[in-house]
């Protein structure tokens, strides 16, 4: 048996178990979990350990929200392609690395434990971490539906920043590996419970230099989670801009907000 089929293969009762992902999300409510935290640790820093069970090992702590975890998080986004397990997880659709969107799933499930743990603070330190990478590194649709409104105010500073360099990459005319103008619309439509007029001139600054239908329609959410004459001039810009999808959201949006 490895040393992740003992600390990850097993539930919380000894019994073998093939569903690692059940064993991390029973432990929110099994405080037996933290007898397994110092030995995910030692796997997690043992470069004689395979990539993959090292990866494992800091989702898990991660999602427990231990410090150890977010820790590793903040290390791994400020040197991305250095992390031991890049490129472990591929993401099919764009054949890029995936294992930032699953690193961002796992602090955004440390909120069941984050109070309990005292690890408040270094879980919005590991989402700023990550949306400081959000120009360069591939999230699959997900970091900006998981930042809740109190760590994006955090963490504005970095996604203003995230989102100019993206802008400037796309109107040099560099070609992305990924799909970035969306993944920087999402990131703008996050900033939209918080502040209104700032998601719409981020949003308005990606779409004006790829301004593609899948950009058009995700930035249909900013309509849909803010108010004001702001919203309503961008709800407007969109349906002169977008496709006939783009147009009813839109008109359902304003429908929905009366």
């Amino acid at each position: 048996m490895t040393r992740i089929d003992e600390l990850l293969g097993r539930d919380f009762d000894g019994e073998p178990t093939t569903d690692l992902d059940d064993v991390i999300d029973t432990a929110y409510d099994d405080p037996r979990h933290s007898e397994r935290v110092p030995g995910l640790i030692e796997l997690m820093n043992d470069p004689g350990e395979p990539e993959k069970d090292r990866f494992l090992a800091c989702l898990a702590l991660t999602s427990w929200a231990e410090p150890a975890g977010f820790e590793t998080v903040i290390a791994a986004a400020a040197d991305p392609e250095n992390t031991p397990w890049y490129d472990f997880s591929i993401d099919r659709k764009f054949s890029v690395d995936s294992t930032f969107s699953q690193l961002a799933v796992a602090v955004d499930s440390s909120r069941f434990l984050v109070e309990e743990k005292g690890t408040a603070a270094l879980r919005t330190q590991a989402f700023r971490a990550l949306a400081r990478i959000t120009d360069t590194q591939y999230f699959e649709d997900r970091l900006g539906e998981l930042i809740d409104s109190a760590t994006v105010r955090a963490a504005l500073g970095e996604i203003k920043e995230a989102i100019g360099r993206g802008v400037r990459a796309l109107a040099s005319g560099e070609k992305p590996r990924f799909d970035l103008a969306t993944q920087l619309v999402d990131l703008a439509c996050a900033v939209a419970p918080v502040d209104g007029r700032l998601s719409v001139e981020l949003a308005t600054s990606v779409l004006h230099v790829a301004a593609s239908p899948r950009a058009l329609e995700h930035a249909v959410t900013i309509v849909y989670r803010a108010e004001g004459p702001e919203i309503r001039e961008f709800g407007e810009y969109l349906t002169a801009v977008g496709n006939e999808r783009v147009r009813t959201e839109v008109r359902e949006a304003f429908e929905g907000s009366r």
